[in-house]
């Protein structure tokens, strides 16, 4: 897509349109109050927090978009100077209140912008957007996809939210005369929070500027700020630590619970456990994978310290879910958003045997840098006698060594972004 049209999760100046997927922080760097660079396209559950995210936001520059529907963008292309047209539909991401993907479609072909998502095999929302995506791509496939690669690497492995969900319930259940803290953030998990009410029959606590998010999003009779009628606490992420756990035992006892997939990995995974793993992604179904997943994670719980534990709950798709989300799709190119994780890998990396055509491009640029390698060692090998033998296999060395850091190279080189350009990338 050309330079200064669309940015997505962007806010810097120099586009025409600016869409928002969700509201978490990460996504909203550079958006203020005091936005006034152009219109903000969004669902309208993230238009309907506004105000409580961002207090004294000009709403006129509020663009709300209905799930599932194409809306029709005249834009001004910057190349020529003439008139574009652009098509956009969202699509439920499965991530947090209000998040969406974004599909757009115009002269630059069709490119799918998923923003933070979760495709669980199980999930009604994931099935929506399948269908969604089938019915407007009908025969036509995605050229460029910008996936969510926070966790797109074969060590992040978790079941289903509604799995952990239960794990969470019975780790609470079994201390029936503890308090309860669980982290989270200021957006998200209120499906887990909900779940983990309905099924101990109890409110929950929240600090009072999380219970009026709960309130614009229309949960009135699960939530308190009175301590004194719940035992069950969800406090801020960021006040979650081991120092406080210790310092409410002191008190009373407490067992804390931190949902979330980011310290959840496949424990002791070799380079051959990794290929099997892969291997036998490719064949399973989705049911099947939903499946062994449960299997695998009921009774497996996490106890990262004598009053914390960490249960797999992740808004973000793992690994199993991304290879599935690809084959699905088949784009042509694929770019991550996020290049800043702990565990980053570029999602080429992993899934380049299962889309499009780059790969096949990438494979070619190495085949013929290793073929030119092996002419110059050839070359080495055939030189005048008096060459010094060491010299000769320190040549041969080097080349084989330039061969692997051209491959290593081209991997990093792959364009990653959150930005549809070509020029720019961003972080989650």
């Amino acid at each position: 897509m050309e330079k200064g049209m669309i940015s997505v999760d962007r806010w810097a100046e120099g586009s025409q349109v600016y869409f928002l997927t969700h509201l978490h922080a990460d996504h909203t760097v550079g958006l203020s109050p005091r936005w006034k660079k152009g219109p903000v396209f969004c669902s309208h559950i993230s238009a309907r927090l506004f105000h409580h995210k961002f207090p004294g936001f000009d709403t006129s520059l509020i663009r709300t978009l209905e799930i599932g529907q194409w809306y029709s963008l005249s834009l001004v292309s910057l190349s020529t100077g003439s008139q574009t047209k652009v098509e956009v539909m969202a699509i439920d991401a499965n991530h947090c209140p209000g998040a969406v993907m974004y599909l757009f479609r115009g002269a630059f072909g069709i490119t799918l912008y998923t923003g933070d998502f979760r495709w669980e095999v199980t999930s009604e929302i994931a099935q929506m957007g399948k269908n969604m995506l089938l019915k407007a791509l009908k025969n036509d496939k995605i050229d460029t996809l910008y996936i969510d690669n926070t966790y797109c690497n074969p060590s992040y492995s978790f079941p289903s939210r509604e799995v952990a969900a239960q794990q969470v319930v019975n780790i609470i259940n079994s201390y029936p005369e503890h308090d309860i803290i669980i982290g989270i953030d200021t957006l998200g998990k209120e499906d887990l929070l909900l779940y983990i009410s309905k099924m101990l029959k109890v409110k929950i606590w929240v600090w009072p500027e999380r219970l009026q998010t709960m309130h614009l999003l229309g949960l009135h009779d699960n939530f308190t700020t009175k301590t004194t009628l719940t035992r069950v606490r969800a406090v801020p992420r960021y006040s979650f630590s081991v120092e406080t756990l210790e310092g409410l035992n002191t008190m009373r006892p407490t067992i804390g619970i931190m949902p979330s997939g980011l310290s959840w990995k496949l424990k002791k995974v070799g380079c051959k456990d990794l290929s099997s793993g892969l291997s036998s992604l490719k064949t399973e179904t989705g049911n099947d994978l939903n499946m062994n997943m449960r299997n695998r994670y009921t009774n497996n719980i996490e106890r990262h310290h004598q009053y914390i534990y960490t249960v797999p709950y992740s808004d973000h798709s793992c690994f199993s879910e991304i290879v599935e989300f690809v084959k699905f799709l088949c784009p042509n190119n694929i770019k991550g958003i996020v290049s800043s994780s702990l565990s980053y890998v570029d999602p080429c990396y992993h899934l380049h045997n299962i889309y499009g055509t780059s790969s096949l491009c990438q494979k070619h640029v190495i085949k013929e840098e290793r073929g030119r390698v092996e002419v110059e060692c050839k070359s080495t090998l055939a030189c005048d006698s008096s060459t010094d033998v060491k010299l000769k296999r320190k040549r041969i060395k080097l080349s084989r060594l330039c061969l692997r850091k051209t491959r290593v190279s081209l991997l990093r080189r792959f364009n990653r972004g959150a930005k549809l350009t070509t020029e720019h990338c961003s972080d989650e």
